[in-house]
C-alpha cells in the first residue's frame, strides 16, 4: 500500500497495466454488472441539472424507466446509483450502429453541452474508492470483461494510475497526482530515497 494524505492506494494500482480498448469490449462496463454507476452526493444534483440537455438523446426506454425512477435511484446496497435498463445497461447508454456502448452524458460534454464528463466512478475505473470514516481506498477492480484492456495496457506498459491521470486529477488534484508519480518512482527504485 501506498498512503497519500488520507488515501490508502494499492499497489496494483502503480504495477497493473490497463488502457480501455473499447472496439474490442464494445463498452461492455456500461451493460454488464448488478447496478448501475455509483454517485457521489453532489453528483445526484448535477445528474437532475443536466437531464433537460440529454433528454433528447436518451432511448424510449430509458426514458421509461427515468419516468418510473428518477435520473438516479438508490440500489439494493443503498447506493446511489443510476438506473439501468432490465438488469443491463445505463440509462445513460446509447449504441453506435456497430453495438458499441456509448456515455450521452461525455458526448454531450464533448460537445461542449455540459461541464460534467460523466460520473467519477465511471472515469476512475478500473480504480474503485471505498470510503471508511478516517481515510478512502483505493483499490483495482479486475473485471474479465476488461480482459482486452489488461492486454493493451501490458503491451504498452500503461500503468493503471496512468492511464486515470485526468480522472485522478479531476477527483482528486494535481497536488495528489504527482505524489502518484512520485510514489511510483520510489516503487521502481526505492534506493533512490537513501
Amino acid at each position: 500500500m501506498v498512503q497519500i494524505d488520507d488515501k490508502l492506494i494499492s499497489l496494483d494500482i502503480f504495477e497493473r497495466h490497463f488502457i480501455c480498448d473499447v472496439p474490442k469490449c464494445k463498452g461492455a462496463c456500461c451493460v454488464e454488472g448488478d447496478s448501475g454507476a455509483p454517485l457521489e452526493d453532489n453528483e445526484t444534483e448535477i445528474l437532475e441539472s443536466v437531464f433537460p440537455v440529454i433528454k433528447d438523446r436518451l432511448s424510449s426506454q430509458a426514458l421509461q424507466v427515468i419516468d418510473e425512477k428518477g435520473v438516479w435511484e438508490i440500489d439494493s446496497d443503498g447506493d446511489k446509483v443510476t438506473p439501468i435498463i432490465n438488469g443491463r445497461e445505463c440509462v445513460y447508454t446509447t449504441f453506435t450502429d456497430d453495438g458499441v456502448c456509448k456515455c450521452v452524458i461525455e458526448e454531450a460534454y464533448n460537445e461542449g453541452l455540459i461541464d460534467f464528463k460523466k460520473p467519477i466512478s465511471c472515469h476512475l475505473y478500473p480504480i474503485r474508492v471505498t470510503r471508511y470514516v478516517d481515510f478512502e481506498a483505493l483499490n483495482y477492480h479486475q473485471w474479465p470483461i476488461c480482459g482486452a484492456a489488461r492486454a493493451l495496457g501490458a503491451q504498452v506498459g500503461m500503468p493503471v494510475f496512468r492511464f486515470l491521470k485526468d480522472a485522478l486529477i479531476r477527483k482528486y488534484g494535481q497536488a495528489f497526482y504527482d505524489e502518484m508519480e512520485e510514489a511510483d518512482k520510489l516503487l521502481k527504485n526505492p534506493d533512490s530515497q537513501k
